[in-house]
């Protein structure tokens, strides 16, 4: 597995029935998740929830605060500062378990100061915050105008050089096509793609028809001396091996290297791990060197 477990300022404090309690600085979160499916390890724990998100039996849901909370407030992984808030689909603006993806990238791009990195359905940035910190230039793509402002919100916090970036609202499918156009290459590609959405001109996205044809050409648009290609996948019963092969087949025709896939989890302090989706990772031959 892919363990994020070096986060200090988060915190997975209990699960059980369907929710799991966060630490989010000095904040505690309830919210659903659905493999949670055992009892509370610790049922008092709940007692000191700042705030529960409960699903409506109608679709969404809505939060319920126990006492009242800032507009939004800072945590920090290692050197990086990041914006959370609850909104209104249940989400904070932060997914904690791609810290450990973050690591992983980084850790490839410190070797190639200026590496140009593509972030798409980039959301709010977080993996566009680390790369830059980083050294990397990095090109983020998001279909939602909010969450690109988000993003930019974060880049700001951390006084992030404006140079190293350049933020898109578009359709992912739609952009790769018109780089791929204009013979732009990148060093390193991620993708966080939902199961299902929008772009801003109303292109559907479903995940089981579109992701692989998008992960072929993202391939192409792999720079002749690439880092690495990582694709991310939440979809309740998306398996790891899915993501390894797909990777296999864009990728591995046009370069070489290793493939990784696992699932993503957090460590809970009760005591166990909670799974958060998966990530497949393509890492070229040499580039750890």
């Amino acid at each position: 597995m892919f363990l994020a477990d070096n986060w200090r300022d988060f915190e997975v404090v209990d699960t059980g029935d369907g929710m799991k309690l966060e630490r989010w600085g000095d904040i505690i979160l309830a919210r659903p998740d659905p493999q949670v499916i055992w009892p509370r390890m610790q049922p008092r724990s709940w007692e000191q929830a700042d705030a529960v998100y409960t699903r409506s039996g109608e679709g969404g849901g809505s939060w319920a605060f126990h006492r009242k909370l800032p507009e939004n407030w800072q945590v920090t992984y290692k050197n990086l500062r990041f914006l959370v808030r609850p909104t209104g689909f249940k989400h904070t603006g932060l997914f904690p378990e791609q810290a450990a993806n973050w690591d992983w990238m980084t850790s490839l791009v410190a070797k190639r100061p200026g590496a140009k990195i593509l972030n798409l359905f980039a959301y709010t940035g977080g993996a566009t915050l680390a790369l830059i910190m980083a050294g990397a230039h990095v090109t983020h793509v998001d279909a939602a105008k909010g969450m690109v402002l988000w993003a930019k919100e974060n880049c700001q916090l951390n006084r992030a050089n404006e140079t190293m970036s350049r933020f898109i609202i578009e359709d992912a499918k739609a952009f790769v096509q018109r780089e791929l156009r204009r013979g732009n290459t990148y060093d390193g590609i991620l993708m966080d793609p939902p199961s299902y959405g929008r772009g801003p001109n109303g292109e559907v996205w479903k995940l089981e028809n579109e992701l692989f044809p998008l992960a072929q050409l993202c391939a192409k648009l792999l720079s002749p001396k690439p880092l690495f290609f990582l694709i991310n996948g939440y979809t309740t019963g998306f398996q790891p091996a899915v993501l390894h092969n797909i990777i296999h087949r864009a990728v591995s025709p046009l370069h070489e290297g290793t493939i990784s896939a696992q699932e993503l989890c957090l460590p809970v302090s009760s005591g166990g791990i909670l799974p958060a989706g998966a990530s497949g990772r393509w890492q070229a031959k040499g580039a750890a060197l």
